[in-house]
Formats: structure tokens, C-alpha cells, sequence
């Protein structure tokens, strides 16, 4: 999966934000299923060999489905953990984060479960800074309640670009990002497009009238370089 080697070109987030990629990032998925939350987590990811834990609750592994390891490539070696509670999925996140061999902790969480309070997204963010190593938590169907997650994030999928040869078929896949919540960074809303001749994502501000979903987003590419 090209994902792994994307770039990150977000207008007001640097590609490297220095501690702020080796703490606790949490995400909301507009549509429980939508696996562009994920995609970006990947890209989100330091580049290197170093294999990534990820957890999964019964219910995200039931209702989203498994990650397509083959689909990853072998540079990326992925630990993969299923359980039942989300009292688990937040005890393997934590203890996977004393392993500073580790490239990065991925865990999904469905709903708002009492045991993910803010003591609980403490211990994750202050685990992850201490190893120096990524950690995004996944939320599906849930409400961005008090969290001590140093960037939070809402994203989800929107239609396609048209394709550049056949104006029947799905071009580059396109999301939409809205970073609501930092203490690195300054919010805002872009549109993500990946570029699959260059492997990397484009991030372009998004417009309140939403005029880039139905266009094919190309003057607002060129005009963030």
C-alpha cells in the first residue's frame, strides 16, 4: 500500500511537527465503516521498517472489517491484536508503548465506552511521548468527549476526482480533514486527494461552499504548489 510513503504538504501543519507526531492523535470517522481514517494514520507514520501494533474491539473488527495486511507491502510489518472490550484495546495501546522498537500504535474503539475517560487518553499521550513512539486511536460512531489527545481529528471520505481518461470511472480517491482540536498545530479543514503517479497525498483548504467535492480540485492542487 502506497500509503506508506505518502507526503503530508497540510497548509498550517508542517510535514514534521516535532514532538506532535510522537504523542496520542485521535480520530472520528464521519461513517463508521470509513476506512480513510485509517489511511491516514498510516501516512501520518514515520517512513522505516519498525513493525506497527494495532488493536481492534469486537465491534470495529466486526463492522469495519480487518486491515489488508497484504495490501501494507512487507516494509511495514504489522502486529495485529484482536479483543473484545475496549478496556483491553486501551491495555495493549499502553503497553505496546513501553516498546520504544515499535514504529507505531493503532487502536480502534467503537462507541464511547466509560472506560475511555481522560485519565485513560493521559496515560496513552504521556506513554507515547515517553517512548517517542505514534499513537492514533481510531473512534467509530462516537463524540469527541473530554480527551487528553494532542491533535484531534474528523475525517471522512468524499466522492472521488473525475478520472483524467474515462469519465465514467472513479479517479483519485479524495477525503475530507478537519483538524478541530491541537496543541501543535493551528485547526483547520483541507481536502485530501491521493496522487497515485507521484505517491503522495495533496492537501488543499477546503471551501465552505463545498464546490471542490464536485470538481475535480485541480486550480486548488495548483494553487497550494
Amino acid at each position: 500500500m502506497a500509503l506508506l510513503h505518502m507526503q503530508k504538504t497540510l497548509q498550517g501543519f508542517p510535514p514534521q511537527p516535532g514532538l506532535s507526531r510522537f504523542t496520542l492523535s485521535e480520530v472520528f470517522v464521519e461513517t463508521a465503516a470509513d476506512a480513510a481514517a485509517l489511511g491516514f494514520a498510516l501516512a501520518r507514520l514515520p517512513r522505516g521498517q519498525r513493525p506497527v501494533l494495532w488493536v481492534q474491539d469486537r465491534v470495529s473488527r466486526k463492522e469495519s472489517g480487518y486491515p489488508s495486511l497484504a495490501g501494507i507491502g512487507p516494509l511495514r510489518p504489522i502486529i495485529m491484536v484482536n479483543v473484545t472490550r475496549a478496556a483491553d484495546v486501551l491495555w495493549t495501546m499502553e503497553d505496546g508503548l513501553r516498546c520504544r522498537s515499535l514504529g507505531g500504535v493503532i487502536g480502534e474503539i467503537w462507541g464511547d465506552p466509560a472506560v475511555l475517560d481522560f485519565t485513560a487518553t493521559k496515560r496513552l499521550a504521556l506513554r507515547s511521548e515517553a517512548a517517542g513512539v505514534p499513537c492514533w486511536l481510531i473512534r467509530r460512531l462516537a463524540h469527541p468527549n473530554l480527551s487528553a489527545a494532542r491533535d484531534r481529528w474528523r475525517i471522512g471520505a468524499r466522492p472521488s476526482a473525475p478520472h483524467p481518461h474515462d469519465s465514467q470511472s472513479p479517479g483519485a480517491p479524495r477525503w475530507a480533514v478537519e483538524l478541530f482540536r491541537s496543541r501543535h498545530a493551528k485547526p483547520g479543514q483541507w481536502v485530501a486527494s491521493y496522487d497515485r503517479a507521484a505517491d503522495r497525498v495533496d492537501l488543499v483548504a477546503a471551501v465552505s461552499d463545498r464546490t471542490l467535492d464536485a470538481g475535480d480540485g485541480a486550480a486548488g492542487q495548483r494553487a497550494a504548489g
